[in-house]
């Protein structure tokens, strides 16, 4: 089939395509350092934070198992 005959049975080739949006490559985003560090300690507290919650519920669970639940 040539071009026509593919165009005429609506097999459009993909460059053919109106919304060119869904082609384009993302743009990778780039952080400053002090940005990433930021961030970092972000990640950091938290972790922090869920061991400390990890720690204060098998205590409680400790608590529990041993019949000292209030």
């Amino acid at each position: 089939m040539n071009d026509k005959e593919l165009f005429e049975n609506n097999c459009f080739p993909l460059f053919w395509l109106e919304d060119e949006e869904q082609f384009e490559k993302p743009v990778p985003q780039r952080k400053d350092l002090h940005t990433l560090l930021a961030e970092l300690e972000d990640i950091k507290n938290k972790i922090d934070e869920i061991s400390a919650r990890e720690w204060h519920l098998a205590k409680l669970v400790k608590f529990h198992k041993e019949g000292f639940a209030r």
